[in-house]
């Protein structure tokens, strides 16, 4: 979700404070830090981290070195063409929209137990209180791209890539299980749920697909 509208959340629900000091640059360009990753960049911005790859002629292993300069946008058309005149088309049947397809293929559980509804965030992500200490899994199968606390707002935090279109995320963890480039199992334990704000113990976690949030609910009620 934009962060804005991820700390509005989080400031409502009493577990952020001082959101308005995490970093924003100016579209266009960015500069990369110590610890940054092409996944972390591509979270922080709310990119697909495939489309950064693309437009900065970087290879399938996505590295990145500090200091290194990204764009952040792609190249801009050299010229819009002129729009053609429309032609009256003859009248046609409309096909009716095929059904859609299940929302995942993959093996999803909840990455930690929850006694009561977790919160969901507008824009995609949910809130789920517990106990200091709990254990936070990998929702689903996949390969950890990101440990750190270098996205302020987050606390700890866990990124697992599953395929080319699907990352998850796990924040606010007490400590980290998994290193990066880690291949982790679905259940798997990652880490163990901290504290989004003082006495407050809960796992902020997301799903984007295309480097956009969405909907968790229905891939976490995908029970195979």
């Amino acid at each position: 979700m934009p962060r804005s509208g991820l700390c509005a959340a989080l400031l409502a629900y009493g577990l952020l404070a001082g959101c308005a000091d995490i970093p924003s640059e100016a579209a266009g360009a960015y500069v990369v830090k110590p610890q940054d990753t092409l996944y972390s960049i591509a979270w922080r911005h709310g990119l697909d981290y495939q489309d950064i790859a693309r437009w900065n002629r970087i290879g399938p292993d996505y590295r990145i070195v500090v200091g290194q300069t990204l764009l952040l946008r792609g190249p801009a058309a050299a010229h819009l063409a002129a729009p053609k005149p429309a032609k009256a088309a003859p009248m046609a049947r409309t096909r009716p929209e095929p059904p859609p397809g299940p929302v995942s293929a993959l093996k999803w559980v909840w990455p930690t137990e929850h006694a009561s509804a977790p919160q969901s965030v507008p824009g995609g992500g949910l809130l789920v209180t517990g106990r200091l200490g709990q254990d936070i899994r990998a929702a689903c199968a996949g390969r950890v791209v990101y440990v750190g606390n270098g996205i302020r707002g987050y606390g700890n935090l866990i990124i697992v890539k599953h395929d080319e279109d699907l990352l998850s995320a796990y924040a606010h963890n007490r400590d980290v299980q998994v290193r990066e480039s880690q291949e982790v199992a679905v259940g798997q334990v990652i880490g163990h749920m901290g504290e989004g704000a003082p006495g407050k113990a809960v796992l902020y976690f997301e799903i984007r697909r295309g480097g956009k949030p969405v909907d968790a609910l229905p891939f976490l009620s995908i029970v195979n």
